[in-house]
């Protein structure tokens, strides 16, 4: 078993709420997305966040390519390892 993990990065917030919810459906995913803000590297204003949304892929079946089109829905994108 291996610890796979895909990071979603999304421009906002609702953007990441939206994106987390339609996971689990379109991926038939096991467990539920987990959402996280992440703070620009010096950047004192919360407008300037990125939010993350994390998937462990233990078994490695997510498509990478579909990922990041999914992603690209919300403007974001899938961050490569």
């Amino acid at each position: 078993m291996s610890d796979v993990r895909h990071v979603l990065v999304l421009p906002d917030r609702e953007a990441a709420e939206e994106a987390a919810e339609a996971l689990p459906e379109r991926f038939a995913l096991q467990e539920e997305p987990r959402i996280l803000r992440d703070a620009l590297a010096g950047e004192d204003d919360a407008e300037d966040a990125q939010w993350l949304v994390l998937l462990h892929d233990e078994q490695g079946r997510l498509d990478p390519g579909r990922l990041n089109d999914f992603a690209a829905e919300w403007e974001g994108w899938r961050e490569e390892p």
